[in-house]
């Protein structure tokens, strides 16, 4: 930070691993500093990992410090090192989350096919359902709180990109390349055809039965429908 001395530095300057000018590293002091952010990095990673378990089984409000720090392998104040709070945790994986939901949606190409797009994007949503099971759920947890935590980013970010996405959808309607319906709806019948898979896996598993792959029937299920339901019908009217 400007104006100010890296406390790492502060911690090695009376063991004379500074140089002379007390702002430049010595050669020991740098590789300490890079092995200190290894081990931050590393722990810290650790506990989002056991958090993201934690917070998907139990939900927000039956997670505990405790529960986390026991599945990270680490103590409760080395912990609250990393995170002050229950609620910081709970942050920082719902922001992560956020980045990895709204990519899908932000790749669906305004010059691309409609078609093409549309399919990709249902494909890249159950993708996701598939290889990020806990975080959809984590994500849908929050919601179904009523989204206390993050109110404000759906304004700002979830809000204005469906928009943006919906205008696009909207011109290849009125260009008649796609069937025309409410494309915000759209959007919303993709995530729920899709994220359905990961937030109630154990139901389909359990429906299904053995010897069923969900994530496979699902993909040519839903590629069959969308392509049905986007075609014109240029019989009508």
């Amino acid at each position: 930070m400007h104006g100010q001395i890296c406390p790492l530095r502060l911690r090695f300057a009376s063991h004379g691993l500074l140089r002379d000018n007390g702002t430049k590293p010595s050669f020991h002091l740098d590789r300490m500093i890079r092995k200190q952010t290894r081990i931050r990095q590393k722990n810290s990673d650790a506990i989002l990992e056991a958090a993201l378990d934690v917070f998907s089984h139990q939900g927000f409000r039956g997670a505990t410090l405790d529960q986390i720090a026991e599945v990270a392998g680490l103590s409760k104040p080395n912990l609250l090192y990393y995170f002050p709070s229950k609620e910081a945790i709970h942050q920082a994986l719902l922001t992560r989350l956020l980045d990895i939901w709204l990519a899908p949606l932000r790749e669906m190409d305004a010059a691309g096919d409609p078609q093409t797009e549309l399919l990709a994007y249902v494909r890249r949503k159950l993708e996701l359902s598939r290889d990020y099971p806990r975080e959809s759920r984590l994500f849908a947890n929050e919601i179904l709180q009523g989204a206390p935590r993050m109110q404000a980013t759906i304004k700002d970010q979830l809000r204005p990109l469906v928009a943006q996405k919906a205008a696009v959808l909207q011109r290849w309607m009125d260009e008649g390349r796609i069937a025309p319906m409410h494309p915000a709806h759209l959007i919303f019948s993709i995530w729920a055809l899709t994220q359905h898979y990961a937030d109630f896996e154990v139901q389909v598993r359990t429906v299904l039965g053995p010897g069923h792959d969900p994530f496979v029937e699902a993909g040519e299920f839903l590629e069959t429908l969308f392509r049905r339901l986007l075609a014109r019908d240029d019989r009508a009217g």
